[in-house]
């Protein structure tokens, strides 16, 4: 079992607050998204690792956890004496859920070094024979934009039930979904992410895209395939189209959380390429709409 330098994998200091935690990762995760990269093995354990670096340091108790738990994992390996090392009490420290990282992030989502830490089947058992009381276990969960754009799905283990938990469309990052434990103490309180999408811009609903037109295009106008996060639209272009110029496509953006029927905007900006190498004819004919202009 390989210690896992988290700060090293999210490249911040140790010291790195926690907004600076989270500019780090919503960088390389969106570097190495599954979305980006699709079909490479290696982006996708590196956005795993990423993912896994981040759910610790972005909480301050599994962070402060984490920092102990590091230096005592160090001396341990150096010593070669794991009898020295009392497992029990960061056992002891984790509350009553029962909440299972596997079924709630996916088999393999977590190193070994992570379990040993948090728990590979169950995180927060408290000990025989100890008083359970009553909290709320906060866990934060990665999603990317496409699933809050849709909705989606986390399972939670809880005992032997496994509890299916909805994550509602138009989430944003900070959107907090409660899940009560029946017959247990407490609940589980899911922070969600939203990891940052190659291809959209949010803005509160509205989503910020870009497209690529040809100058002549700009200067006659036509139409244009644009993207969406629920299909592809035509978008018209008006003569005499400016670069950088931004088309509102009404409708197209994030679904309000609590109103999925409603939607923000996608909002459009043109890229004008310019050619590099025109024929003798068109060459030909931008030299007398040059002279007529």
């Amino acid at each position: 079992m390989d210690y896992k330098d988290y700060y090293k994998v999210l490249g911040v200091d140790r010291k790195a607050s926690a907004e600076e935690i989270k500019r780090a990762y919503r960088k390389l995760a969106m570097q190495v998204h599954p979305d980006r990269n699709p079909g490479d093995k290696r982006a996708e354990d590196r956005f795993k690792e990423i993912n896994e670096a981040y759910q610790v340091l972005s909480d301050p108790q599994k962070r402060g956890r984490y920092d102990q738990l590091g230096e005592s994992y160090s001396q341990w390996q150096r010593n070669g004496a794991p009898g020295n090392f009392d497992w029990g009490q960061w056992s002891a420290q984790q509350g009553a859920q029962e909440v299972s990282f596997d079924d709630l992030f996916g088999d393999g989502a977590f190193s070994d070094f992570f379990r040993s830490i948090f728990g590979g089947t169950g995180m927060g058992q408290a000990p025989r024979g100890r008083a359970r009381t009553p909290q709320s276990l906060q866990q934060p969960v990665a999603i990317s934009l496409r699933e809050a754009f849709s909705g989606t799905t986390r399972q939670l283990q809880v005992g032997n039930r496994r509890v299916e938990v909805r994550l509602p469309a138009g989430a944003r990052t900070g959107t907090k979904v409660r899940v009560p434990l029946d017959g247990q103490a407490g609940e589980v309180l899911l922070v969600l992410e939203v990891t940052d999408d190659p291809a959209f811009e949010r803005e509160g609903n509205d989503l910020h895209t870009k497209v690529s037109i040809d100058v002549f295009k700009a200067m006659l106008g036509g139409e244009v395939e644009v993207k969406t996060m629920s299909g592809k639209v035509l978008l018209t272009i008006p003569a005499g189209t400016q670069p950088e110029q931004v088309f509102r496509v009404t409708g197209r953006g994030m679904p309000l959380l609590k109103r999925p029927e409603s939607k923000g905007d996608l909002y459009v900006q043109v890229k004008v390429q310019v050619p590099r190498q025109l024929t003798a004819k068109q060459k030909s004919l931008l030299e007398e709409a040059a002279r007529n202009r």
